[in-house]
């Protein structure tokens, strides 16, 4: 039969594995008799591009010493229209009608049963084009069932309350397009021991990378970026990623051939070079570029800020250089155990002059190691690096904070801090006690749209320098933001993927800035008027 040229087992093999290719022939030969069933393709027999017969022998062919699979959780992440769902079905009837277990309960899982269906749907053709599987499969298209009669196994497609159901006992799973789960419980579920009355069972998950980086999906993902690039090992977790890094060029076509293996033969040249052009010239769809055909992890759809033109503003300042000038405080915060914001904006001295950002953040001490883990989001290096500091104790410190503006104020001008009323109270008082002059600060429509639209425009003229401060960018980089019909806009905490209270206490800051500049002055937006964009 057909091999693929110059296969070599996966360097995931353990050292008391092998590589059986009798089982990895059988896998692929099985998967080559059935056929394709859209498009131009439709009645095709099904033959592996390289990428997926790669994927197909390593999971079917490296066994341990007792002959049963090495691998039994594969995640693989790739971009859309890569066949995907092709190789899925094909996965699922083989667990299902060719791998010698009886009574297989073998499931087909997505974010609802309609997405779950596409997988289902595809291996249902795939039986009724295949003349030996239609003699001894029987389809519940209504159920969303598959029987193969000689094993009494089955493929069952599960209805979006299944994490609700136990008693399961799994040969295997197909997870189409993990990152739409809405949280974790049905993974949960069909993968904690589940398959554990199995000799061999397999998860099969397969998807596209998607944005939010709290999810199960994500938390999957770093698991397999981990393994891949050596810092951990798993001997039963097969990873396979196929996508651009975050610093190279998404229009370098040389990008899109490595994130995309079946470019070419599944998806088009001109349909890439389409969707980047559209997204060059709508900056609202580089995000869903990046995401869908580069396969790259973004923050959210929709991008609001232009990080690229962001960081064209990390002019290197000293911040004793801006010692006695008059500058305005921005205060968000958060709950006691999460990040406290504090950040200063100094307004120009003259035109060519700029608004320079310094930015503070402090998380409770104790929380530190346990917010790494779980937010996967580099806290610890941060504070080595200066950029976050912490205070004592599982909750924020507020005296201490207040001890750290005082201690600000000598250095600084601070003409007012504005704050967000929730929860600041108390800390208002003990700052007015303290001499400094603190106003409130909506977070409605009303008072956040002029300071946001304002920082895009600084940000685009270059009139910004926040000195690459990087957990302010990275916030920068979380920012979803809500428009009203009247087209005013806010940043949004509760759509944004990830923390922005530094982006939100800039804002604030910044407000103050413009209304007073450095000797009450008329405001720019007295001179100029609102900025609509």
């Amino acid at each position: 039969m057909r091999a693929l040229k110059e296969y070599k087992p996966t360097k995931f093999m353990a050292e008391d594995s092998y590589y059986d290719k009798d089982k990895a022939d059988y896998a692929v030969a099985f998967i080559e008799l059935l056929k394709h069933t859209k498009g131009k393709w439709s009645g095709k027999p099904f033959k592996l591009i390289d990428w997926q017969e790669k994927i197909i022998r390593d999971l079917f062919g490296v066994v341990k010493k007792n002959g049963y699979r090495q691998f039994n959780t594969a995640y693989i992440e790739i971009p859309k229209k890569q066949g995907k769902s092709e190789l899925a079905a094909a996965v699922a009837l083989l667990l299902t009608c060719a791998d010698g277990e009886q009574r297989a309960e073998v499931y087909g899982c997505a974010a609802d049963r309609q997405q779950a269906t596409i997988v289902f749907d595809v291996a249902a053709d795939m039986v009724r084009m295949s003349p030996a599987l239609s003699k001894r499969v029987k389809i519940l298209a209504s159920q969303k069932r598959i029987i193969y009669l000689p094993t009494n196994s089955f493929y069952q497609v599960l209805s979006a309350e299944a994490y609700s159901k136990h008693g399961f006992n799994i040969h295997g799973v197909v997870f189409d397009e993990l990152h739409t789960q809405p949280n974790r419980k049905l993974f949960d579920v069909m993968t904690k021991g589940s398959g554990d009355a199995r000799a061999q069972p397999l998860y099969f998950l397969i998807t596209t990378a998607g944005t939010d980086t709290q999810s199960i999906c994500y938390e999957t993902h770093q698991k397999a970026l981990d393994i891949i690039e050596g810092r951990k090992t798993d001997s039963t977790f097969y990873p396979v990623i196929y996508g651009a890094k975050e610093d190279e060029d998404w229009g370098d076509s040389k990008v899109w051939k490595k994130a995309n293996p079946s470019l070419g033969i599944t998806v088009p040249m001109e349909k890439v070079e389409d969707a980047y052009n559209s997204a060059k010239q709508n900056p609202a769809e580089e995000n869903s570029f990046r995401q869908l055909r580069l396969n790259q992890w973004v923050k959210q759809s929709i991008r609001w800020m232009p990080m690229d033109k962001w960081d064209e503003c990390a002019f290197k300042f000293k911040p004793e250089e801006l010692k006695g000038r008059v500058c305005y405080g921005g205060l968000d915060l958060a709950s006691t155990t999460d990040i406290t914001a504090f950040v200063l904006v100094f307004p120009p001295l003259d035109e060519e002059d700029k608004y320079y950002i310094l930015s503070y953040f402090w998380l409770p001490e104790d929380n530190l190691e346990l917010r790494v883990s779980r937010d996967q989001v580099n806290y610890d290096l941060w504070k080595k690096q200066g950029h976050l500091l912490t205070t004592e104790g599982n909750v924020v410190h507020y005296g201490f904070i207040e001890k750290f503006i005082e201690d600000l104020g000598k250095i600084y001008n601070i003409r007012e801090i504005a704050f967000d009323r929730w929860g600041a109270v108390q800390m208002v008082q003990n700052l007015e006690g303290m001499g400094f002059t603190v106003v409130p600060f909506g977070q409605g429509f009303k008072d956040m749209s002029p300071p946001t639209k304002e920082l895009m425009k600084l940000t685009l003229e270059k009139k910004i320098a926040h000195g690459g401060q990087p957990v302010l960018r990275w916030m920068m980089d979380n920012i979803f933001i809500r428009t009203d019909p009247a087209g005013n806009i806010k940043p949004d905490k509760e759509k944004s993927t990830e923390k922005i209270d530094g982006v939100v206490a800039t804002v604030m800051a910044l407000d103050r800035a413009i209304r007073c500049g450095n000797n009450n002055e008329e405001s720019v937006y007295d001179n100029r008027g609102l900025l609509f964009m």
